[in-house]
């Protein structure tokens, strides 16, 4: 089982920024693909930004040029620089990774949630 702590959500004006952090726990044997989705109220969740174990990259159209994803494997650690932040990125932000485990299976894990609101 693995578990994934999220932090840095909070409040911010517009033109702000904050840094999301999701580190995860438990029994790792090797992870892949990290990301972090979003959903704002009454909105589908969707995928905001990932990084592979190789370090490509993945952003949203709505998010690219202004948030960067990162990771710190020695830590099992995804990151989320959040600059330039709107009103419309208010949203609960979820960390998500592809945990592989020894004998080859994939799993999806989610964090639990940490809510961004960008308001003046």
């Amino acid at each position: 089982q693995v578990h994934l702590v999220e932090s840095g959500g909070g409040s911010v004006q517009p033109g702000g920024s904050l840094r999301l952090s999701c580190a995860a726990s438990g029994s790792i044997f090797r992870i892949n693909t990290m990301g972090w989705y979003r959903q704002a109220p009454g909105k589908q969740r969707e995928l905001a930004a990932s990084i592979t174990g190789g370090g490509d990259t993945y952003y949203a159209e709505a998010v690219k040029g202004r948030f960067t994803i990162s990771r710190d494997n020695a830590k099992n650690t995804v990151y989320l620089q959040s600059n330039s932040l709107k009103p419309e990125d208010t949203a609960v932000y979820y960390c998500t990774l592809v945990h592989r485990d020894y004998s080859g299976v994939e799993v999806l894990y989610w964090g639990q949630g940490t809510q961004v609101t960008v308001s003046s």
